[in-house]
């Protein structure tokens, strides 16, 4: 079945379609959008296809089959995505199948670590919603994204490791020298040790309109939604690097791109700042805030904007908005593990769990390895680290850390 065949049904005001949307796009899987209040033809062929029933989404496939209003867990078994692991126990296990966890998995199972990862989403975290990494060592003329995480999966699966997809991870816990990792399925794992490499998710604005127009015109990835806006006018709320970036890469789609900065100047680097700022296509206000997102038959019109110096307020008119302003952890699923969190829920490992207070109770004999966590056994790496940089190359850089530290570990248990 070629997945670019895989067509979805739907209307912007659908739950269901936007979260059918937003799993596909989470796993990096092309597919086509057919809006039956704006296409009669697609409106019939729902019709026709339910049986005179007007279901959405309806999503077709370029093997001849369709699913109509399907469950995450339905899709993910027609497209054929592993969500079972092949047993129940493992030397390792790696939550997050990101750079770190990629990097980490093709050290461990080349020193015969029996390792399983399992990832939520796509594989190759944000680094394959990037449209281009041009600062990876090895790759003078830089490297798409999902080409560098596609080149690093197979090398991991290469070794050995085995690849659990579309599964969260609901909660983990300890049991004696065991460490144990529940997930939405129902299914219990336990390993030897585990290592965290969950990263980080795109903060909100929490402002109204916000959470009831994401995926009707509000948007957190570029690389999954730009192509939707073509020839259109979008918005860009961030001054960070990736808004910068992003911009760069949905101006490609989009007629016109407005950047709106609360501070009166960019955080990016500096060559992509002077990118921006010369490209004809792309305007920047600064001082500016979102106060609200505005829609009208449940998709996204306009914004409700103030410009903080003068404290003026004004609609822009805009048919998509991106929001890059910021990352969190995805940890809230440690919560009750034991695993020491900082102020804003990224992990602490290593020395630094001697500073945050007194030394976890369950190091009276050693101290932490370098990125292991307040339990040991329990490691972590990359983006959901406390003190990570939030760059690929220091992911894959601390994925191997990590897996060095869970060798010397492993011999000790």
């Amino acid at each position: 079945m070629s997945q670019q065949d895989i067509t979805v049904y739907g209307a912007y005001w659908c739950p269901d379609c936007r979260r059918s949307k937003q799993f596909l796009g989470e796993h990096q899987i092309p597919y086509n959008w057919i809006d039956i209040d704006e296409d009669k033809d697609g409106e019939a062929f729902v019709i026709k296809t339910n049986n005179g029933k007007r279901i959405i989404p309806t999503i077709t496939f370029g093997d001849g089959s369709f699913l109509a209003e399907p469950s995450n867990a339905e899709l993910a078994a027609k497209l054929e995505l592993k969500t079972k692991a092949s047993r129940n126990h493992y030397d390792l296990i790696i939550l997050g199948g990101g750079p770190a966890g990629l990097t980490a998995a093709l050290y461990t199972a080349r020193e015969f670590i029996d390792t399983l990862i399992i990832e939520r989403a796509a594989f190759g975290g944000q680094a394959a919603g990037t449209e281009r990494l041009e600062n990876m060592p090895g790759f003078p003329e830089g490297i798409g994204g999902m080409e560098f995480s596609k080149r690093l999966r197979s090398q991991a699966e290469h070794f050995g490791v085995e690849l659990l997809q579309a599964q969260e991870v609901t909660s983990i816990h300890a049991y004696g020298n065991y460490h144990c990792v529940h997930t939405g399925d129902g299914e219990q794992y336990s390993a030897r040790s585990l290592l965290i490499t969950t990263g980080s998710r795109y903060k909100r604005l929490n402002v109204p309109g916000e959470n009831e127009l994401v995926g009707a015109g509000v948007h957190f990835c570029a690389t999954c939604d730009g192509p939707f806006y073509k020839d259109k006018r979008v918005a860009v709320v961030g001054g960070g690097n990736s808004a910068a970036e992003e911009s760069l890469l949905l101006i490609k789609f989009a007629k016109h791109i407005t950047i709106l900065v609360r501070s009166g100047q960019f955080k990016a680097s500096q060559i992509i700042q002077e990118k921006v700022l010369a490209h004809p296509q792309i305007s920047v206000r600064w001082h500016t805030e979102v106060k609200e997102f505005i829609g009208e038959n449940s998709k996204l019109t306009r914004l409700n904007v103030i410009d903080k110096q003068t404290e003026v307020t004004e609609e822009l008119l805009i048919d998509g908005a991106f929001i890059f302003i910021g990352l969190e952890p995805n940890t809230d699923f440690l919560a009750d593990s034991g695993v020491l969190l900082n102020q804003w829920g990224f992990i602490i490992t290593g020395h630094d769990l001697a500073h945050s207070g007194e030394m976890p109770t369950r190091y009276e004999k050693r101290e932490p390895h370098l990125m292991e966590t307040s339990i040991p056994g329990i490691f972590a790496a990359g983006d959901v680290r406390d003190k990570s940089t939030k760059q690929v190359a220091s992911a894959a850089g601390e994925g191997a850390s990590a897996a060095l530290m869970i060798r010397e570990y492993l011999k000790s248990v």
